[in-house]
């Protein structure tokens, strides 16, 4: 019997489910072997979209779910990340992902995963919206109510390379769109509660963007939640500076911003429900030894703790 592969560098020595070819800059063709039927060894093909490297960036997040899921004790134990990524044969090797910022993606999209379920368990007919969903399947985790109705958002290519890789659900909607822009909100309803989360989205946004995408979901929602990762002006420094995030360096635009407060002031609607300090949370004792005595480090002291990564959960 052969060696069990370490979880870090499983998925490039296990052998894919699918096999990828180039066919251009940014874009894949996936080849899907079905089920065998009488001896039959004919495959499909299946062309995902071409990514421009924004679009493209969301598979240094997928990357680090799947490899989470590898670990021994994994923090969100995203299988379905996992799966899509042995099926894409994606390279992830370029990113060089560390243990620190595998656990990290994996935590705090876990805290986001915990706000919108409690949201939904509490208000089980109202919406839920993931902005800049890439191929998140934070769907499948929650599993929401069938009488919620969850909205996955992004970029047109994006949201055709989900319906291509993601298993559908009823209550799942899709919506394609630039989420700077002021049409996208017509196909999301605007009389019932909604609880909405981003992942990794702000990094990418201007300050104006960002405070503009939060009015107008707070203008057209009649009440709910939002919860998104946070970058105070350190992480942007270190998004922009770290051997792990520099395939996305170019990309960030947010200036970040220290004082969870901040947002309350761009619309008086907006009130902090709590700052999520991760370092904090009860996940750090699984990690391994190194990144949870880190993790303990930065939890001595809150200005300490905003140096990590940093869940903000709102109410409006």
């Amino acid at each position: 019997m052969g060696t069990r592969p370490h979880w870090r560098d499983g998925l490039l020595r296990e052998p894919p489910v699918r096999a990828r070819q180039h066919t251009a800059k940014g874009s894949y063709r996936v080849t899907v072997h079905g089920e065998a039927r009488a001896g039959s060894t004919r495959a499909m093909r299946l062309a995902l979209p071409a990514f421009t490297p924004l679009e493209d960036s969301l598979f240094l997040t997928l990357c680090a779910r799947a490899l989470d899921n590898r670990s021994p004790h994994p923090v969100l134990a995203d299988a379905a990340a996992d799966a899509i990524v042995r099926e894409l044969d994606y390279d992830y090797g370029q990113f060089h992902l560390n243990t620190n910022l595998i656990v990290t993606v994996a935590q705090r999209a876990k805290k986001l995963d915990e706000v919108a379920s409690r949201f939904l368990d509490r208000h089980r007919h109202a919406i839920g919206l993931d902005l800049g969903a890439g191929l998140d399947t934070r769907i499948v985790r929650i599993a929401p109510p069938s009488t919620a109705d969850w909205y996955d958002i992004d970029f047109p290519a994006v949201i055709s390379a989900r319906e291509r890789l993601i298993p559908g659900a009823p209550n799942a909607h899709s919506v394609g769109a630039d989420l700077t822009g002021a049409d996208w909100l017509e196909a999301v309803p605007a009389d019932r509660p909604a609880v909405i989360v981003a992942d990794g989205l702000t990094a990418f946004l201007t300050l104006d963007e960002m405070v503009s995408v939060l009015n107008r979901l707070i203008s057209h929602l009649p009440s709910g939640e939002i919860a998104f990762n946070s970058y105070t002006r350190f992480a942007i420094w270190a998004a922009k500076h770290s051997h792990g995030t520099r395939s996305v360096a170019d990309l960030v635009r947010s200036p970040g911003f220290d004082d969870p407060r901040v947002p309350e002031g761009w619309n008086p609607k907006l009130k902090l429900v709590r700052e999520i300090l991760l370092c904090r949370e009860p996940e750090v004792a699984e990690f391994p030894t190194t990144v949870r005595l880190y993790n303990r480090l930065l939890a001595l002291n809150t200005a300490l703790s905003r140096k990590g990564t940093i869940v903000l959960h709102y109410r409006f």
